[in-house]
C-alpha cells in the first residue's frame, strides 16, 4: 500500500465544507448537489458527500471522515490483500475499483489500485543558525498560500483500537511505529515511508475530550515547512475561520510539526509539516503519552502546562520485522520507575 487513496466525509453542511477546503488550499475537482470533490497534487480524492448518505457499516458517530480508503501498487497486490481481508467479511467493489469493507474495530475502509498516484517532490530553504551559515546573501521564499501536497495520516477514535491494529496489521501488513502508552497505536502503511498513516485512538483513554464515542479525529496535511503551516493559518484566520485551540507546536512523537483547526464537517485539519520518515529498520517506541504530546506548543493546553514526564523505551516486544500487536504482558512488563527515566 502507498498510501491514502481518498478519504470520504460526511457532513451536513456540503456549502460551507467546500468554501472551507478550498480557502485551506485543496483544488476543487469536481461538484453536484450532493457531492464535491477536492484533488490534491498526487491525484488522491478528499470526497464530501451529506451525512443523509452514510457509509455502510461505519460505526463512528457525527460528522468528519467515515471512510479511508488505502493505494495499492498493483493490481496483483490487491487481489491477495482482497482475498485476506474477504476471509470473514464481505468485501463489496464499486464502478471506481474500490474494494469497500469495515475492519474490526468498525472503521469502513476501502482498497484500489492506485495507477494514477503522482509522486510529489518538494524543495526547502537553506537553514541558517550560529555558526552554521547555508543561506547567504538570499532571503528565503516568500510564501503566498498553503497548497496541502498528499494525505499524510488520518485519526480515528474507537474503543477497540487493539483489536482494530491487529487485524491492519495481519491482514494488510500495517507496521507499528509507536505507541502512547493507554492512548493509542500510530501505525503505518507496509509501502509509505510517513510516520504514521493512521493514529487508532483510545476512546476509553480518558483524555481531554474523549467520552469514548466512536468518532473522526483529524486528518493531517502534509506541507512543506513552518512558514507555509503558519501562512495557512493566518489566511484561514483572516476569512474568519475558527481559530486554533493550541496554535503551531512539534510533537515529539514522529517529531512533526502541527497546526490544527476546526472544521466545520466535523473533527479537526492539521497543517503537517517535516515529520520523521520510516522504513523497516524502525524499531517502535513507548512513550508516556504526556511525553510523546509535544516537544512545544504556542499555546499550551491545560493537560501539559506542568510539563511532561520525561518517560519512552524501546518496545521489546517489536524488533525489527515484528509487528503484530506487541502482547499485553510484555507491555506491561516494561519499566517506568521515575528512578530510571529516559532522557533522550
Amino acid at each position: 500500500m502507498v498510501g491514502i487513496e481518498r478519504v470520504q466525509y460526511r457532513v451536513e453542511d456540503i456549502e460551507l465544507c467546500t468554501r472551507y477546503f478550498e480557502d485551506y488550499g485543496l483544488r476543487l475537482s469536481a461538484q453536484r448537489d450532493d457531492e464535491v470533490r477536492f484533488e490534491l497534487p498526487d491525484n488522491s480524492q478528499v470526497i464530501v458527500k451529506r451525512t443523509s448518505d452514510p457509509v455502510p457499516g461505519s460505526i463512528l458517530i457525527g460528522q468528519g471522515i467515515h471512510e479511508v480508503v488505502w493505494g495499492v501498487d498493483t493490481e496483483a497486490h490487491l487481489k491477495k490483500l482482497v482475498e485476506r481481508v474477504s476471509r470473514d467479511r464481505e468485501v463489496r467493489q464499486d464502478d471506481e475499483g474500490v474494494f469497500h469493507f469495515v475492519a474490526d474495530g468498525g472503521i469502513a475502509m476501502g482498497l484500489r489500485h492506485w495507477h494514477e498516484k503522482r509522486a510529489v517532490i518538494t524543495s526547502t530553504d537553506p537553514v541558517n543558525s550560529p555558526g552554521n551559515i547555508n543561506r547567504m546573501n538570499a532571503h528565503r521564499r516568500w510564501v503566498v498560500r498553503a497548497r496541502p501536497r498528499y494525505m499524510a495520516h488520518v485519526v480515528f477514535i474507537i474503543p477497540q483500537y487493539e483489536e482494530c491494529f491487529a487485524f491492519l496489521a495481519d491482514r494488510l501488513d500495517f507496521r507499528l511505529a509507536d505507541r502512547q502508552r493507554g492512548l493509542g497505536f500510530y501505525v503505518r502503511a507496509p509501502g509509505t515511508m510517513d510516520h504514521h498513516n493512521l493514529f487508532l485512538l483510545n476512546a476509553n483513554s480518558g483524555f481531554p475530550g474523549i467520552d469514548g464515542t466512536a468518532k473522526f479525529h483529524h486528518i493531517n496535511f502534509a506541507v512543506t515547512d513552518l512558514d507555509e503551516i503558519m501562512v495557512g493559518k493566518n489566511h484561514m484566520e483572516r476569512k474568519g475561520w475558527a481559530k486554533s485551540i493550541w496554535g503551531v507546536g512539534r510533537h515529539r512523537i514522529a517529531s512533526a510539526l502541527f497546526c490544527y483547526m476546526p472544521f466545520p464537517g466535523g473533527g479537526e485539519v492539521e497543517y503537517g509539516a517535516d515529520s520523521d520518515a520510516l522504513n523497516d529498520d524502525w524499531v517502535p517506541r513507548d512513550f508516556d503519552r504526556s511525553f510523546g504530546f509535544a516537544q512545544w506548543v504556542h499555546d499550551m493546553p491545560e493537560f501539559w502546562v506542568a510539563g511532561p514526564t520525561w518517560d519512552v523505551a524501546f518496545n521489546p516486544a517489536d524488533a525489527p520485522g515484528k509487528y503484530a500487536l506487541p502482547p499485553a504482558s510484555a507491555l506491561d512488563a516494561l519499566s517506568h520507575d521515575d528512578t530510571k527515566k529516559a532522557v533522550s
